[in-house]
This record gives C-alpha cells, sequence and structure tokens, in this order.
C-alpha cells in the first residue's frame, strides 16, 4: 500500500494556507507578533552553527513574567516534503492561550535526510528550549512533546530515548509506532533507507514501542479508528507496552474517522491531551 499518502492534508488546503516553505529558503525571515495572551516569534534558528541544515521553529510565549513549561509540537507529512509548521500552529495557539510556550519546529526532509537525522533535529529542539531557558522563561524541568503522523512519531521517539529526565509528558497522535508493522510501502523505506526485509534491525530501532520503559514519561495517545495509513495495530501495541511497564497513560478513540480526517477534525482529542499536559507538566 502507498504509506502516509503524502500527508497530512490535500495540496488544496496546502495551497490555500499559503505558508508553507522549504528549510534554509525564504522561511528564514524573523518576525514576531503579540496578542493579548502571547508573543509569537517566527522562524528563530533552533539548530546549532555547526548543524548540517538551519533548521526553523516559531516559538509561543505566554505573557507572564513566570516561568512557564514547555511543549515541542511537531508537524506531519510522512518526514517528506516541505516544512508544514502551519499544520500546527492552531494547536500551538490553543496551547500558548492555556500557559505553555511551545517550540512549533520542522526538521531535515526525506528524501534528502533520512533515519535518524530528523529524530536528531527533535531532541535539538529539547536542547534549545533547556539551553535558552532562562533567556526565555522557561522552566527546563518541565518539558514535553507533542505530535501527529511523523510529528507524533518523531515526539515520541524524542521523548522515550532522551537521557535527561526531562521529558515530563508524550503525546502521540495518529503516530506509526513500530515500523515493522509495514512489509512494504514507498516513505517507510525512504525514510529508513531500505526494505523491512534487507534492514529489519532499522526497523526495530527506528520503533518508538521498542523504547517504552518503566522510565519512560507518561504518554497520551489519540487515534482515529478508521485510520488505514497508521492502523490501529500501532496504536494498540503502544497502549500495550505502557500498560506491561506501568506507564501513566491515557488513550482518546476518535470514532469513524480516517488518518487526515482525524487531524483537520480531531473532535475533543487536542482539548484532552493539553488536560493531560496539565496534570502531568502544567502542576
Amino acid at each position: 500500500m502507498l504509506l502516509f499518502s503524502r500527508l497530512l492534508v490535500p495540496t488544496l488546503l496546502l495551497a490555500a494556507a499559503g505558508c508553507s516553505g522549504n528549510i534554509g529558503g525564504s522561511a528564514s525571515i524573523q518576525s514576531v507578533s503579540t496578542t493579548d495572551r502571547y508573543t509569537v516569534s517566527r522562524n528563530l534558528i533552533y539548530t546549532p552553527d555547526d548543524w548540517p541544515e538551519r533548521i526553523p521553529a516559531d516559538f509561543f510565549r505566554p505573557r507572564t513574567a513566570l516561568r512557564v513549561p514547555a511543549v515541542v509540537l511537531v508537524h506531519g507529512g510522512g518526514w517528506t516534503g516541505k516544512d508544514g509548521r502551519w499544520q500546527m500552529d492552531p494547536i500551538a495557539r490553543q496551547l500558548a492561550g492555556r500557559g505553555y510556550a511551545v517550540l512549533n519546529v520542522t526538521y531535515r526532509l526525506a528524501p534528502k535526510y533520512i533515519y535518524p537525522s530528523p529524530v536528531d533535529d527533535v531532541r535539538e529542539a529539547v536542547k534549545w528550549l533547556q539551553t535558552h531557558a532562562d533567556e526565555r522563561g522557561i522552566d527546563p524541568e518541565r518539558i514535553a512533546m507533542f505530535g501527529y503522523s511523523a510529528g507524533g512519531y518523531l515526539a515520541a521517539m524524542a521523548g522515550y530515548t532522551d537521557g535527561s529526565g526531562k521529558i515530563r509528558a508524550v503525546v502521540a497522535g495518529g503516530t506509526p509506532g513500530n515500523l515493522a508493522l509495514y512489509p512494504g510501502g514507498d516513505l517507510v523505506p525512504q525514510f529508513l533507507g531500505g526494505t523491512r526485509e534487507a534492514i529489519p534491525e532499522r526497523f526495530h530501532e527506528a520503533s518508538p514501542v521498542n523504547y517504552i520503559s518503566e522510565n519512560s514519561p507518561p504518554t497520551f495517545v489519540y487515534h482515529a479508528t478508521g485510520d488505514k495509513l497508521v492502523p490501529l495495530e500501532h496504536a494498540w501495541e503502544m497502549i500495550h507496552s505502557l500498560e506491561e511497564h506501568d506507564v501513566p497513560h491515557e488513550t482518546y478513540w476518535i470514532n469513524g474517522k480516517d488518518h487526515i480526517a482525524a487531524f483537520l477534525f480531531p473532535a475533543d482529542a487536542v482539548n484532552r491531551a493539553i488536560n493531560f499536559l496539565d496534570r502531568y507538566v502544567h502542576e
């Protein structure tokens, strides 16, 4: 099957958004805007000077003098295509309105870059929040990961392989948790650099479910019951592993929708996810 058929949304919606761009291209123009509840710094570079690419992110900061918890927010798109930060902008605004600083990131994309490059990028986003905690008014001990689809995968990988113990929670929506469940398709072999038959050890190494342990951060899993691009087996394997290792978790099923519709119309999933973060990160 054709996996993640150019997620997340149709080309018409992408054009209507009018704000996608290639990494290191026009998206590098920085700007700052302010609302009555938060400020938004667009296109700051979160990667080190010696990184293979200058990778931009948008930073949302609640208007308060207090240190605030932070969320690394990660867009989907099958690990390929263009910068998709705009997809997550509504979630970023919702999080900022609830008192979270948000680093809404993009990352290096296939086919030019393959695993583990995007995972390394998202880990650098966590380091950026920690390094700039004093400057940006962030509590570096309260950081969460949040993503959907390929972004949920990257959020989970970064959260479950974090060695600092400072990732307090993971929100994984529509997440391909076990890449070994894909015997074919185009995007997963492109992302990993080969087929499951050719490089089975990499399919295992690159799957978030294989890193869940008793030390993993609390996790909110949400998934569409009609998802054919990321079948329900992915969510169930993650849930069973979280249960097996006694990791606090919560599950929200989006009934009757497919993968893309669940992102565009997530029912109460995002609200429930932020409530989950409030319990494990904000308080």
